[in-house]
């Protein structure tokens, strides 16, 4: 079997960029609720 080629599932730097912001967005939302129930 051959090795797959890295570059192939290399995503392009604005799709990067893209999905750290999602993460971001979604860890900052994350601690938001937690927050809010801990302190509700």
């Amino acid at each position: 079997m051959t090795e797959p080629d890295p570059q192939r599932y290399e995503p392009p730097p604005g799709v990067g960029k893209l999905l750290l912001w999602i993460l971001l967005f979604v860890l900052a939302a994350v601690v938001v609720v937690v927050g809010g129930v801990l302190l509700a």
